[in-house]
């Protein structure tokens, strides 16, 4: 499912005031990382990551495995960040940041 503009520009400014919950570094993509990439992305829907590496290169090929991985959907890149959204029509409300952000702010 690929994002609208609308969709990205709202996942946006949330992703601007959330902190990373999963840091990728030069061990890579592990087993345990996934793990707790798909759980961040059910629990919260729309995460920060951070790349804890110095190359570009690198950091860009973490963040394609991941994606692939994770089936979640790009909505930026800032430097050695990457805010990921993947739905969950069964997300926790409380822990959504998609849902409370919506709540907070009305539907658009």
């Amino acid at each position: 499912m690929s994002l609208s503009q609308a969709q990205k520009k709202a996942f946006r400014s949330i992703g601007h005031h959330l902190n990373p919950v999963v840091t990728v570094s030069e061990n890579g993509v592990s087993e345990n990382l996934l793990a707790e990439l798909s759980r961040a992305l059910n629990d919260h829907e729309l995460i920060k990551v951070k790349f804890a590496l110095p190359e570009r290169d690198d950091r860009a090929a973490m963040l394609n495995e991941l994606l692939a991985d994770s089936k979640a959907d790009l909505v930026q890149t800032i430097g050695k960040m990457a805010l990921l959204y993947r739905r969950n029509p069964k997300a926790n409300p409380k822990l959504s940041n998609v849902t409370r952000f919506e709540n907070h702010h009305g539907r658009h």
